[in-house]
């Protein structure tokens, strides 16, 4: 055998390394000869996109298992991303993001390239890192190859927009996709993220109408039935319950989760009431009784209640409605979810229905004691309890100083009697309160609550139980400790941030500094000195602590003129401040006239008198009543603001607007070229000329800076409140408000 065929298989072995040498040294990153190009599509997908995408999958499914609806409000299309809520699944979305970006470090060539940055920005969208979502979307959009890719990437920008409250870039990003040829994946996507947009927006009836468009393109599912549900309460929201029934029925055909079969069965339930459908509302109450008696509802009767609830007050069967909310949140139990807004709807009927203000305001403060404060219902909620907090400060005023009044005019002997019947009562009611709480005690020591009688008071208004059973008490007191300190641990001395010197201070027997504890003292050891001297100043504090008590009633009440002056004044400005509340924001004018005709009658010279003869006119007018109250006032007071709005002012024509707005700046001119003096001579002639046209308010207001500059601090505070008293109804008078503010704190400062 030659030698040629004696090394045949080395030769072989060696040409064999020399192709794969020659094949991997020419598998760059960014070599465009197919062999590389398929080496890095083959390395990209299987060692790095697939195993990001999957882990994005599986994250994304996770969160949306187990996420936490809140089915007493309008459910989101799109989960809203929360770094909080995604912290469980962060370090999958941290290795996916790591995989990822292996691509565009060495697979530059690669097909895959835009796919990876599409997992990186949906990864950090899901963080909630939305500006470098934003850019990474963008980036794709900008140098990606793919059109399905790239509008993909626009999709995610769209909801990396809308996340972030740009509505106006995400709706320039949707009516740019509006116009281009998508797939069925991104035309879904589109569709849901645009429903989306529009449901964070307001606009419930456009985002309604794009989920019917889209439900075609879905497969049934949990997810599918969801969106089914929230069509319902879209369209139930925009007013049309025979659409929003449709979708309700619609949700049992998707295979539901048992919770959206359920609320989509009650949702169904309220649409009926809307409907007017006297039948269905009929087996209404044969289904009602049906859930109630199903053992699966057991930890859900609150929200049946809660529908029974919502269907008699619809009926305009308002006790009937408050029952059926009482009897919901005494079925919630611990789970405290619905209670919030079943308070809210108990608060609703008695300030819409019975108009009764004070218990309105005890429901809407326990319902915002425990709804999130992210709840779309927070805010106006929040804006009505301060009206009615403001409405029960008048009132109590009013009542407070007027019981006092009477109380100074009274029989000294008569007085002192009643002050002691008042005060007997009083330790009458503290001793039964000190008698439930050791009941309460005694039977918890023994694990039995039920035998005390009222211990829980479930079938009390929420703010007369006793505290430790008041839920909406328990929450407001937890919220204002985590304010005030913070999480703080169960320990001694967690107020004190030295703990070694609150230490130092403690008594000689007490076991921080090594002393008997507590259980080692002889509960019958003999009195000391000093402790019996305690225990006999005890015996003697009841009859100080009653003397203290009368005296600080005695304090209270306004004896002298001075007093009695000063407590009028309330009285007055509490009336005024009620009436104009009336009026305006409780929109209620048959109660502002009573009130303000009590403030004319018993303060026949308050300052407020053209003002409140003006709001008397407008309010019998609203009513459509005649009254005297606008021929009073253009009698009495011809010259205010108040008398021109209420219409007697001479017709203004175009020239009297044109002579005004030249003489006002002729006097602006005279202002900035600082001859302050003559401006206001000038200002305090034309006034009266200016009324009826335009620019009154404004040269009113010129001329109070010109006070200011010419006249000092006090004549400056004195104008501006004539400013507010004769312009109320401005739209400078925000800013003026601002100057009176201003000029108050330079007086504080100056005192």
């Amino acid at each position: 055998m030659s030698r040629y065929f004696r090394n045949r298989p080395l030769l072989v072995l060696l040409t064999v390394l020399a192709l794969l040498t020659g094949g991997l040294v020419s598998c760059s990153q960014y070599s465009t000869k197919p062999i590389s190009k398929g080496y890095h599509n083959l390395t990209a997908h299987f060692n790095a996109y697939v195993i990001a995408r999957d882990e994005i999958k599986e994250a994304e499914l996770i969160l949306f298992k187990t996420r936490q609806e809140n089915y007493s409000q309008l459910l989101p299309i799109l989960l809203p991303v929360d770094s909080m809520l995604s912290m469980p699944v962060k370090p999958q979305l941290d290795d996916a993001i790591k995989k990822a970006s292996l691509i565009p470090e060495r697979h530059q060539n690669s097909k895959w390239l835009d796919n990876a940055y599409i997992l990186i920005g949906r990864a950090r969208l899901l963080k909630q890192d939305l500006p470098n979502a934003i850019d990474v979307f963008k980036y794709v959009n900008t140098k990606g190859t793919s059109e399905d890719d790239k509008h993909e990437a626009l999709v995610g920008l769209m909801r990396a927009y809308t996340e972030a409250s740009d509505y106006a870039n995400a709706l320039n990003v949707a009516e740019y996709l509006r116009t281009q040829p998508l797939n069925k994946a991104n035309t879904r996507d589109f569709y849901i993220t645009k429903a989306y947009i529009h449901e964070r927006k307001g606009e419930y009836a456009v985002a309604a109408g794009i989920l019917d468009a889209t439900f075609p393109a879905l497969k049934k599912g949990e997810s599918t039935a969801r969106l089914h549900l929230i069509a319902g309460q879209l369209y139930d929201l925009t007013g049309q319950p025979a659409k929003a029934i449709a979708h309700y029925e619609k949700v049992q055909k998707s295979q539901p989760t048992y919770d959206l079969s359920f609320y989509a069965n009650l949702y169904a339930i309220q649409s009926n009431g809307l409907t007017g459908d006297q039948k269905r509302l009929a087996q209404s109450t044969e289904t009602f009784e049906s859930m109630l008696n199903d053992r699966k509802n057991a930890d859900l009767k609150d929200k049946i209640y809660f529908t029974m609830g919502l269907l008699e007050a619809r009926n305009g069967r308002i006790d009937k409605a408050i029952n059926f909310y009482r009897q919901s949140i005494q079925a919630a139990g611990a789970n405290t979810t619905q209670i919030p807004y079943t308070y809210q709807e108990i608060g609703k009927l008695y300030f819409e229905k019975k108009a009764d203000y004070s218990k309105a305001k005890v429901y809407y403060d326990s319902a915002l004691a425990l709804m999130p404060q992210q709840s779309p219902d927070y805010a106006a909620l929040m804006n009505r309890k301060k009206t009615l907090d403001e409405f029960v400060q008048y009132q109590t005023t009013i009542r407070t100083e007027d019981s006092l009044l009477n109380l100074a005019q009274m029989n000294p002997t008569a007085l002192d009697k009643l002050l002691d019947n008042v005060i007997t009562q009083k330790e009458k009611e503290d001793q039964a309160q000190a008698a439930l709480a050791q009941q309460i005690v005694e039977r918890a020591s023994n694990g039995n609550f039920n035998a005390v009688p009222g211990a829980t008071n479930s079938n009390l208004q929420p703010n007369e139980r006793w505290v430790l059973y008041n839920p909406v008490a328990l929450s407001q007191g937890r919220q204002e400790f985590s304010v005030r300190w913070g999480n703080r641990p169960i320990e001694d001395n967690w107020r004190r941030s030295n703990k070694e010197a609150s230490e130092a201070i403690a008594g000689v027997n007490s076991p921080l500094n090594g002393g008997t504890s507590a259980n080692d003292v002889s509960p019958n050891a003999p009195l000391q000195q000093q402790d019996a001297a305690n225990a006999t100043a005890s015996v003697n504090a009841a009859t100080t602590g009653r003397k203290a008590q009368k005296d600080a009633f005695y304090a209270k009440i306004p004896f002298t003129k001075e007093a009695q002056a000063q407590a009028n004044q309330r009285v007055e400005n509490a009336l005024y401040k009620l009436g104009k509340l009336y009026k305006f924001q409780l929109n209620q004018p048959a109660d502002a006239i009573p009130t303000f005709e009590q403030l004319l009658t018993r303060y026949p010279n308050t300052l407020q008198k053209p003002e409140v003869y003006y709001l008397l006119h407008l309010s019998n007018e609203q009513l459509g009543k005649t009254s005297s109250w606008k021929d009073k006032l253009l009698a009495e007071y011809p010259n205010t603001s108040y008398a021109r709005l209420a219409g007697k002012t001479v017709t203004q024509s175009g020239d009297s607007e044109a002579k005004a707005l030249v003489t006002y700046n002729q006097i602006y001119e005279l202002y900035q070229a600082n001859n302050v003096t003559e401006a206001l001579a000038r200002a305090d002639n034309s006034l009266s000329s200016f009324a009826g046209t335009q620019l009154e308010d404004k040269l009113a207001l010129l001329r109070v800076i010109l006070v200011g500059r010419v006249q000092g601090v006090d004549a400056y505070r004195q104008s501006i409140n004539e400013f507010i008293r004769d312009y109320p109804a401005s739209p400078l008078l925000p800013r003026v408000k601002a100057m009176q503010d201003a000029a108050n704190r330079i007086t504080a400062n100056r005192k």
